[in-house]
């Protein structure tokens, strides 16, 4: 796929996009689930019944069934202005982002339900509203904000998952762990890739696009050691982050997948 028509270029930080084949502006899915607003959702329960694992669980595979059409719409949408390994990494991350989706969806039958059977909401496809206008900002909010978040919370989750004797449910989170730590490095080195392109730090230029496109708010804790594994140093968030006080807190699972990431291991 290539550009059309592009008297405006990314490179030098304008926004506007042409493709000779269109991208649509949400990918076709299934009836099921219902997907709800935010605040609409139904609240999760914190015990460790059946119940509250099938929400919980049901809830991790809807990310996981987005982050497919996340990895493929950034491969679509620009892949063409980028050397051809940025197509075939974020190839290899919508496969092991299905891989997930099925390793949940396949948990969820054993536990006496499946994907659908309970609401979702949408709001990580918003956030590729937000940015398809542009790969750096697609880049900053995608990997470097939504999955860096998934490497904070994992580990508490298998530990939740662990004290109440689901070691199957655990050790596919910890799995999934050790992926996502190598596609949050994915998205710091393609967004360092096209910030060289353009002349501006890393760093700086990620707190502006923050800034402009997430609307969230990023608070800690922080999974300090699985983000540095994935290249996410603390230059990048703690300053976003300053306004929120907050206690230290530990993170007893995050030795999984701090392996450092490399290009051949994506």
């Amino acid at each position: 796929m290539r550009a059309r028509g592009a008297a405006r270029d990314w490179r030098l930080g304008r926004l506007d996009w042409r493709f000779d084949t269109a991208i649509p502006d949400r990918p076709a899915r299934p009836d099921r689930p219902e997907l709800l607003p935010p605040n609409r959702m139904p609240k999760r329960g914190k015990g460790g019944s059946i119940a509250n694992r099938i929400a919980l669980i049901h809830a991790l595979a809807h990310i996981e069934f987005v982050a497919i059409d996340l990895a493929f719409d950034l491969v679509g949408r620009f892949g063409a202005h980028f050397p051809r390994s940025f197509t075939d990494e974020w190839m290899r991350v919508g496969a092991e982002e299905a891989m997930h989706f099925v390793l949940l969806e396949r948990r969820l039958r054993g536990l006496g339900s499946f994907y659908g059977a309970l609401p979702a909401h949408d709001g990580l496809w918003e956030a590729a509203a937000e940015t398809a206008h542009d790969p750096l900002a697609r880049l900053a909010i995608v990997p470097m904000v939504l999955e860096a978040r998934g490497l904070d919370i994992t580990p508490q989750t298998i530990e939740r998952f662990e004290a109440v004797g689901d070691d199957v449910s655990a050790r596919i989170l910890r799995r999934i762990l050790q992926d996502e730590v190598r596609h949050v490095a994915a998205g710091v080195r393609w967004f360092g890739h096209g910030c060289a392109i353009r002349g501006d730090s890393p760093a700086n230029a990620w707190h502006a696009q923050v800034n402009a496109h997430f609307r969230g708010v990023l608070k800690p804790p922080f999974n300090d050691s699985a983000r540095a594994a994935a290249g996410l140093t603390k230059e990048f968030y703690e300053v976003v982050a300053l306004g929120h006080a907050h206690l230290p807190q530990k993170f007893p699972s995050s030795r999984a997948g701090q392996k450092p990431a490399t290009a051949s291991s994506t």
